[in-house]
């Protein structure tokens, strides 16, 4: 049992050192208490997904893309499949040298039924090291286009659910500001990103409109909240959507609209597809 109350019973407090959320002498600070509240936070919305998943199947995979340190895939196994007999959790990532830091802390802490690989998002989708259809697809804070990325991911791989915490995105914003003075003669709606604050705050919002729009479009229902209160992270939106099959042709048109209103058809190929 920990000693320190926001810590959860049956979490490996060896696990947490590792992760540096915990010192070595079992200590805890302000930075790392928000960190951890924020992945157990999440691992309230992601555990019944799992437990769905594993009970209609008997066995689950979650693959987590821009994994990074891989804090929440080591959460996730560690509270919720560590003693189970099935389901793995996959952390892809880009940078070799987190893949390997991430290799040796699974193995030394036997959890065997985790892998990592240092894949590029078109290596991931046709990748032998990956199951063909993957059930669960997880991005927390995946930068810039990395959530997107995530998403083209989840299509391909036929997820029943995806589970995203979007971070900056500042394709849109760039795009906006572009076409800002041709923006003023084609609608009054570019008021909305007149002033550069603006545009950045606009362009991140009106992304994440686009992404829920194009999960929609194929077959999702979404359920779009806030992970944690604004005092822990500017960057909390949360998205979780269900594959139900009902794709959505109102959602596509939306789509399409949107880019043509604002002028931003020159990303129709990153959003509509």
């Amino acid at each position: 049992m920990s000693l320190i109350p926001e810590i959860k019973p049956q979490q490996s407090l060896e696990l947490l050192k590792e992760l540096h959320i915990l010192t070595r002498d079992g200590k805890i600070n302000q930075d790392t208490r928000r960190k951890l509240k924020q992945v157990y936070h999440l691992y309230q919305f992601i555990e019944p997904l799992m437990a769905d998943v594993l009970a209609e199947k008997g066995e689950m995979s979650l693959a987590d893309h821009g994994a990074g340190k891989s804090y929440l895939g080591f959460i996730l196994y560690d509270l919720f499949l560590k003693d189970k007999a099935a389901g793995s959790v996959y952390g892809i990532e880009t940078r070799p040298e987190l893949v390997s830091r991430s290799q040796e802390l699974a193995a030394r802490l036997g959890f065997e039924r985790m892998g990592f690989l240092n894949l590029s998002v078109e290596q991931s989708i046709t990748s032998e090291q990956l199951p063909e259809q993957v059930d669960i697809i997880t991005a927390l804070h995946a930068c810039n286009t990395a959530t997107d990325d995530a998403i083209r991911f989840a299509l391909a791989k036929s997820a029943r659910y995806i589970v995203l915490v979007p971070c900056c995105q500042a394709e849109v914003a760039g795009v906006l500001r572009q076409k800002k003075n041709q923006s003023f003669g084609l609608t009054p709606l570019s008021e909305m990103w007149r002033h550069p604050i603006h545009t950045r705050e606009f362009g991140s919002h009106l992304t994440n409109v686009l992404r829920c729009l194009q999960l929609e479009a194929r077959g999702y229902q979404l359920t779009v909240t806030e992970l944690v209160g604004w005092e822990h992270s500017m960057k909390n939106e949360l998205i979780i959507a269900k594959y139900t099959g009902q794709r959505k042709n109102s959602a596509r048109e939306r789509q399409e609209a949107i880019l043509r209103e604002l002028n931003l058809e020159d990303l129709r190929e990153r959003f509509v597809y």
